[in-house]
């Protein structure tokens, strides 16, 4: 005799995974912690990750350029010259301006510049200009803050690197918390990591609008619950069946008997609107970077004025960049000048930074000229 009557059990509806786990390309910007120390990986990941902030870099590295030079001495004027024109770079370059490119990317992206002057084996001449990276560096103070030396990472004391006086190093906006300078990318993990976010969610969207996932439902009728676990397999089959050769470019119909209700997942879910968040944080990106955004190709109703001014300061900004970066330059150019026998100093010579219109600046220089015959008239 049995105490109660078991229930047949069904077995279980079989579970497919068929959606991919994927996580962000770029990870590393969620795991971002604020520090103080320089983050290069952080900072190149943003750079392949956010491409106007790569563009803006690039567009700094050319306004930086053009670059020159004048010693007191007319007799080494041509051999310095050449030196600044033929010198050995590395990879197949030639010249200080090559070697420039590289150092300025480097202290934009990582916070500092480092470079090595390479003499020939007879210690006569400057065989090559290279540029080294930042991280297999790292600067000590020393008895002073005018004394500091340059040793190698990876130590667990650091091991002073030999020649020191062939070493370049600047510094790109030292604070006295980093007097090794900062990266122009510090301020923008946070704000690059939600950028990010957006458009990986975005294209996750377009994704799903492509490559459609449909919820079948089939609803057993009455006196039908008993076969309603084969009849929802033999759907899922027809179903898969019907999928996989539209895959393919043929058409196969679906048949079913019963009520089945066929919808799309997601189909109903709104589209959050990108446009507002995505300028909001580009124009503090931008910002951060010192380009006027039409540069850069972005229309955020900026009048002719406002990009004058806006030309104005980024003149300003290449500026002061340049001046950075004229000790370690004037240090090849007199290094050169000793070795050859030459005294005096060298002066590093720019191009003039051409980004205003010129018939403006005619028109400018016209008004000038004729304001100053007025005083004189009346004077």
């Amino acid at each position: 005799m049995k105490w109660w009557k078991q229930k047949r059990r069904e077995p279980p509806a079989a579970m497919v995974q068929v959606r991919r786990g994927e996580g962000p390309p770029f990870g590393v910007l969620d795991r971002y912690i604020p520090l103080c120390t320089a983050e290069t990986a952080l900072y190149r990941a943003i750079r392949e990750g956010v491409p106007i902030v790569d563009a803006a870099i690039w567009k700094l590295v050319r306004l930086c350029g053009g670059v020159g030079v004048r010693c007191e001495d007319p007799r080494a004027q041509k051999g310095l010259e050449e030196l600044f024109r033929t010198v050995d770079t590395g990879w197949g370059q030639r010249g200080v301006q090559s070697f420039l490119d590289r150092y300025l990317d480097d202290m934009f992206t990582c916070g500092h510049g480092l470079g090595e002057i390479v003499l020939d084996p007879e210690g006569r001449e400057i065989a090559a200009l290279l540029c080294a990276d930042p991280g297999q560096a790292e600067a000590e103070i020393g008895e002073s803050p005018l004394d500091f030396a340059l040793c190698r990472t990876g130590f667990g004391e650091g091991r002073e690197l030999p020649f020191q006086e062939l070493l370049l190093f600047t510094p790109f906006q030292p604070t006295g918390d980093a007097p090794c300078g900062v990266s122009l990318l510090r301020s923008m993990p946070f704000l690059a990591g939600i950028l990010m976010k957006i458009f990986q969610a975005t294209g996750q969207n377009w994704e799903r609008a492509g490559e459609l996932r449909f919820a079948v439902v089939c609803r057993p009728g009455e006196g039908e619950e008993s076969f309603a676990q084969e009849r929802c397999g033999q759907i899922a089959r027809e179903w898969s069946a019907a999928m996989e050769a539209g895959r393919t470019g043929s058409v196969r119909d679906f048949v079913a008997v019963g009520d089945v209700d066929i919808k799309v997942i997601g189909a109903d879910s709104p589209i959050l609107d990108s446009q507002v968040p995505v300028r909001q944080i580009l124009e503090q990106l931008v910002a951060r970077t010192g380009i006027p955004p039409f540069l850069l190709g972005l229309s955020w109703s900026s009048t002719e004025r406002m990009s004058t001014q806006q030309a104005d300061i980024l003149t300003s900004e290449v500026t002061a960049i340049r001046r950075a970066v004229e000790p370690a330059l004037c240090r090849v150019a007199e290094l050169w000048l000793r070795l050859h026998g030459y005294g005096g100093r060298a002066e590093i010579l720019w191009e003039d930074i051409d980004l205003q219109d010129a018939v403006e600046e005619a028109k400018a220089e016209l008004y000038r000229a004729q304001a100053e015959k007025t005083r004189r008239e009346v004077g």
